[in-house]
Order: C-alpha cells, then sequence, then structure tokens
C-alpha cells in the first residue's frame, strides 16, 4: 500500500498541484502604462563582494518616472557603503542599531521605507543585478491588471558543481512548496514572494502595517506576501531580466543556506518536521525503492511514480540549462534537503537557532 501511497501523491502533485512544476510565468520586457515614481531599498550587511555592480545595474534603469536608490547600511565591516560609490539617485543611510525583536534584514528595510516618500517600493537585495529594462517591466505587471505587488525569483547563480547539483532543485521545491498558480490565483490563499525583488505599493504596505507587522520574520519574503494577499491581489514568477551574483561553491555553503530557516518554515514543530520527512520519504524515496526492488505492481507503481518526479523536473533544469539526466538524483537531492532540514530542528533545539551575516537568532525570535 506504500507504494500505492506513493503513486497516488504524484498523481496528484503532477496533475492537480497547480502546475508547480510549469517554469513560469516569466514577464517579458515592457514598458508600462502608468509610470509612477519608485523608490529601490536595498538592504546590505557586508556586501562587498557584490554591492557595486548591483547598484550600478539599479542606476542604469531605463524608466520613464524618477526613482532613487536608498542602500541601508546595516553594520557593514567590509566597506559595503563606501564600495557602492555616489551618483545624484544614490541615497546611502547608515543603519542604526537592531532593536529587540526585529531580523537584521527587515530592520534594515524598515528604515529605507521611513527614508522614502515614492508611492512605489522596490524590496532589492544586494547580490542581484538588474537587466535596464527590468523595472519598467515589473511595474507593467504592477499596474495592468493591478496587483499590490509583484515578486520575481530571479536566476539564481549557477556555476560550480554543487549549484549544479542542487540550486535547480532549490528552485523547483520551491515552486512545490508555494505553486506560482495558485500564489497568482486572488481565490486561493496560498501567499508567496522571493525576497530578492517585489515591488509594491506604499498604500498597501501601510494597510498591513508596516514592515513592523513582520519585524521578526525570518522567512519575511513569504509573511510579506500573506499579509499583503489578505486584501489584495499579488503576482509571483520568474525573472528573465535579473540574476543573482551570489556564489554557493560547495556544498556546505548550500547546506548552511537551506537549514538557517528550515525549521523555522516548520514553526518550529517537531510533529511537523516529522510528517515532513515522512511525506518526503514517500514523495522521493519510496518510489526509486520500489523501481530497484519492487515486484509486480510494486514496480510499476513506484516507476510511474518516479517518471513523473523526473518529468516534473525538466522544465527547471531546462531553465537553468541542465542536462536532463540530472532529474535521476533527484532522490539523493531530496536526501541532502532532508538532512538540512534536521541540521535546522538539532540547531533550533539545542538553543543556538538560526545564524545570518554574524547575528544569531535563538528560540526566542
Amino acid at each position: 500500500m506504500i507504494a500505492l501511497l506513493a503513486l497516488a501523491i504524484w498523481l496528484y502533485l503532477f496533475f492537480l498541484h497547480g502546475n508547480f512544476w510549469v517554469s513560469g510565468p516569466e514577464l517579458p520586457p515592457a514598458l508600462p502604462a502608468q509610470a509612477p515614481d519608485v523608490d529601490i531599498i536595498i538592504p546590505a550587511r557586508d556586501e562587498a563582494a557584490t554591492i557595486a555592480p548591483v547598484i550600478a545595474s539599479l542606476l542604469a534603469q531605463d524608466y520613464a518616472a524618477a526613482f532613487r536608490v536608498i542602500l541601508v547600511d546595516d553594520g557593514s565591516t567590509d566597506g559595503t557603503a563606501a564600495l557602492a560609490g555616489t551618483h545624484e539617485k544614490l541615497t546611502i543611510l547608515t543603519g542604526a542599531p537592531k532593536p529587540e525583536g526585529w531580523s537584521g534584514k527587515l530592520w534594515a528595510l524598515a528604515q529605507g521605507v521611513a527614508a522614502s516618500a515614492a508611492p512605489v517600493i522596490l524590496f532589492a537585495d544586494a547580490d542581484i543585478v538588474h537587466d535596464q529594462k527590468h523595472l519598467s517591466a515589473l511595474m507593467a505587471r504592477l499596474v495592468s491588471p493591478r496587483v499590490d505587488a509583484v515578486s520575481e525569483m530571479v536566476r539564481l547563480n549557477c556555476e560550480s558543481f554543487a549549484e549544479h547539483a542542487l540550486v535547480p532543485a532549490f528552485v523547483y521545491l520551491f515552486q512545490m512548496l508555494y505553486p506560482f498558480a495558485q500564489v497568482n490565483d486572488p481565490l486561493s490563499p496560498t501567499a508567496a514572494a522571493a525576497g530578492g525583488t517585489i515591488l509594491l505599493r506604499r498604500e498597501a504596505l501601510a494597510r498591513i502595517g508596516g514592515i513592523a507587522a513582520i519585524k521578526s520574520t525570518l522567512i519575511d519574503d513569504v509573511a510579506l506576501a500573506t499579509a499583503l494577499k489578505r486584501s489584495g491581489a499579488i503576482f509571483l514568477g520568474h525573472s528573465g531580466l535579473a540574476k543573482s551574483i551570489r556564489p554557493y561553491p560547495d556544498f556546505a555553503d548550500i547546506f548552511r543556506m537551506v537549514s538557517r530557516t528550515a525549521f523555522t518554515q516548520l514553526r518550529y514543530s517537531a510533529w511537523i518536521l516529522a510528517g515532513t520527512l515522512i511525506g518526503l520519504t514517500l514523495v522521493w524515496l519510496v518510489p526509486v525503492y520500489e523501481v530497484v526492488f519492487g515486484h509486480g505492481w510494486h514496480f510499476l507503481a513506484g516507476l510511474i511514480a518516479f517518471a513523473l518526479s523526473m518529468v516534473s523536473y525538466m522544465p527547471t533544469l531546462q531553465r537553468y540549462n541542465r542536462s536532463k539526466f540530472w532529474a535521476l538524483a533527484l532522490p539523493l537531492i531530496a536526501l541532502f534537503y532532508m538532512a538540512a532540514t534536521v541540521t535546522s530542528a538539532v540547531t533550533h533545539w539545542r538553543g543556538t537557532g538560526a545564524t545570518w551575516k554574524n547575528r544569531a537568532y535563538g528560540p526566542a525570535a
């Protein structure tokens, strides 16, 4: 019966789960019907390796209305602010010390919002470079059809062997967790955003109580999208006009990135963790086990389930120009992400919690 259950799960995921495996939608270059002023807010902490090209790409935006870039230097010790350069459209703020109960990124964003006056705000990460048409394309989708926020999963860096193995799967699993079609459906409760690029209306942010409403969250992009969608429509897609230049050269780098917030995603619940591990075992490990060791209908059920998983991964592999044979590695990739999730839980239970940019977010946070 376990083999049949695994097959039933995959039949649901493939045919009824919002077409999560379709690698889209993607916003094309476009000119907006309206072009309100925009403030681009970038929180940055020790981003010396990436900040110069990021700022240059934003200052070069081909946009019909006024815009400026507000860089919030969140206690950097590597000269991030100086490397950002100077420009009439660039404002550099020295961040104030983080108050109790705030995550570092959200505190930096809150300070940027306080210094902003534009009716539309773009939250952008300090490791993402933008095509000069990107801001216009985002705005075109914000105004027609009208939504409160537009977010994109930018193209992640995929150069090292570890990135080849795990980065497309990271995007694929994000799509599985938050099917973009469901996020974009106003009638669906599913909400998500990709924190590297979020264009939103100031009035919508004010309506939810500002950044302070989600001040302690570590998965801040999803929290923001959830709050916004309670009273308005949002859009989530893929980007062909922006890409991350942050490298993850080794498996250990990606492991730390995932384990930082994996248990947070599970709301620090041992029961949800156990259910997640059981679910991942059914989805990723049972099918391949039945293919290798099963007989008769056990083998057939496992084969169909494994085939559906491979086919569903193809569009994401194609987006990242990776060989279709990487789909054969999905069970091993799943084991990697399961191990990172368990490590995240163990770290939390030991009392240390998540650590990012030399800041520890303990269990209380």
